[in-house]
């Protein structure tokens, strides 16, 4: 008798315990609550940390997380506004502000990424499509600055955009947030991660790119060439220049070289008469010493060297 009456007493505690356990659940500090009873939302979500109390085995809790959470939408062939059709991968982060609509309007957080998808997917294609390729690509009118000329060529093919790629995710963020304003949700941030070209209009950038170096490198080229020509005719202006002043240099010193051994040679021809002359005269008197003495009588002619010399001596 003692003992069944234990195993009652026993099984009485067991079934308090498990009801205690069933009608208390926590709240942690990145959790809050949605409780409900046979599938509807009972009261206001638990949004503060703590321990709480539902009715057991009747009541259901619904955790949903307060933190910052991630989606990462598919990428999608766009259209933009130019008729260029790109491929978009977005990816945003939202939070759940309000847990007792969102368990009204969403249910879970699957059903919400679902909604999600569907609101971003849908401004991204409308607000893609309402731009050119350029507003899409580009954020600022930030003109290249590289070192050299290119930059300045590059530069001067861009046009003026008046919406850049900043404003175009504002402007998705603002018509989604509208959007979802009665999901118990916020998005903070939507971007667009990754941009790329469809097969069609990469070849087209890639040929319109080429065009455009070899525009820009043909131009340097001309350059080139008409400042090598300029270069050229410089150096031949400066070379007859300096070979007609050489010429001319050398002329003068081959005209006073020529001056010089001119006097030269007729200093050396004078002196030569004189050495001549003195030659001959002293000739003439060794002859006459060895040809006459005192007793000697000779009859020269007016016409002979001998008496050229007799003559001066008188």
């Amino acid at each position: 008798m003692q003992y069944r009456k234990t195993i009652i007493q026993l099984s009485i505690l067991l079934v308090v315990l498990i009801v205690i356990l069933d009608a208390v659940f926590k709240v942690k500090e990145a959790e809050q609550v949605v409780v409900t009873q046979f599938g509807k939302p009972v009261g206001k979500a638990k949004i503060t940390p703590g321990l709480k109390i539902k009715v057991p085995f009747i009541q259901k809790t619904n955790y949903f997380e307060k933190r910052f959470m991630e989606w990462d939408g598919d990428p999608n062939q766009l259209p933009t506004k130019d008729k260029k059709f790109i491929f978009v991968d977005t990816y945003a982060r939202w939070q759940i502000t309000d847990p007792l609509q969102f368990f009204k309007r969403l249910t879970d957080e699957r059903g919400a990424l679902s909604r999600i998808a569907d609101i971003l997917d849908g401004e991204t294609r409308d607000y893609i499509a309402n731009h050119d390729l350029e507003e899409v690509v580009r954020s600022t009118n930030r003109v290249p600055t590289p070192s050299g000329s290119i930059g300045e060529e590059v530069g001067d093919t861009l046009s003026d955009i008046s919406t850049g790629r900043l404003d175009i995710q504002k402007l998705i963020l603002g018509s989604a947030n509208q959007k979802a304003s009665d999901l118990g949700i916020i998005i903070l941030d939507v971007r667009l991660k990754r941009l790329n070209y469809v097969e069609e209009v990469q070849t087209q950038v890639y040929e319109r790119m080429k065009s455009e170096r070899y525009r820009i490198a043909e131009k340097f080229r001309s350059e080139g060439l008409g400042e090598a020509s300029k270069i050229n005719g410089e150096k031949e202006r400066d070379l007859k220049t300096i070979q007609s002043e050489a010429y001319r240099r050398a002329e003068e010193i081959r005209g006073q070289a020529d001056a010089r051994a001119t006097t030269v040679y007729a200093g050396a021809y004078d002196q030569s008469a004189a050495s001549r002359s003195l030659y001959s005269f002293m000739k003439s008197m060794e002859t006459f010493e060895k040809t006459f003495d005192t007793t000697t009588t000779i009859i020269v002619s007016t016409k002979s060297e001998l008496y050229k010399y007799l003559i001066n001596i008188q």
